[in-house]
């Protein structure tokens, strides 16, 4: 396989499995990934999903591999909190929720979390446009708290809520009150139902 004939069928994807790969040469011959990735030429991202080099000065790209190294996903909880202002902390890994299996990747374009949750709770995400038309699929500010506080749920007295540093302003801003409420109830989980109004109290929602 010709390097430069490669480069040019898949270099526009930024990202990409080997599944894609064999889709378009079913008798690729995946040991030239392996010798392509020693060389610099490609970036290993997980078992199966390589990337270009060429794409880690791209804004925001490390977000659009979340959503495509682990399918389905979102990003969610402390990356998305931390998007919306809502969090003081910048956040190293990317945090994503899941219908798969808990997992966590490192690769050179960043640090990866995914929480696993049912498969009727994926939802109250969109897919947010980034850099170069590409979109990833992100929770809404009320959904990426729902989702915290039903992973961590650690957070069930006032210290504890007060230790986010949730800023007032921040949360009062564009917040769907009824939108939080009837995602709240898709959990059916009395214990959640019992956090959100504890942070609504301490937040004053």
């Amino acid at each position: 396989m010709n390097w430069f004939d490669f480069e040019k069928k898949m270099f526009d994807l930024g990202c990409f499995s080997i599944h894609q790969v064999y889709a378009w040469r079913p008798g690729f011959d995946r040991n030239n990934l392996v010798r392509w990735t020693k060389k610099g030429r490609l970036v290993h991202l997980r078992r199966g999903w390589y990337a270009f080099p060429e794409y880690q000065d791209r804004p925001e790209f490390a977000e659009y591999i979340a959503g495509k190294i682990y399918n389905p996903s979102y990003i969610s909880l402390h990356s998305a909190l931390a998007f919306y202002g809502l969090i003081p902390e910048s956040v190293v890994q990317i945090t994503s929720v899941t219908s798969l299996k808990t997992a966590s990747f490192t690769n050179e374009f960043g640090e990866y979390s995914y929480k696993s949750v049912k498969s009727d709770l994926m939802f109250g995400y969109f897919r947010r446009p980034i850099a170069d038309a590409w979109a990833t699929p992100y929770a809404t500010r009320e959904k990426a708290l729902l989702d915290l506080l039903y992973l961590y749920p650690f957070y069930n007295t006032e210290p504890e809520l007060l230790e986010l540093r949730l800023d007032r302003d921040m949360l009062g801003e564009n917040w769907d009150q009824r939108k939080w409420m009837e995602m709240g109830k898709r959990f059916q989980c009395a214990r959640l139902e019992k956090r959100m109004q504890l942070l609504e109290k301490v937040y004053a929602l």
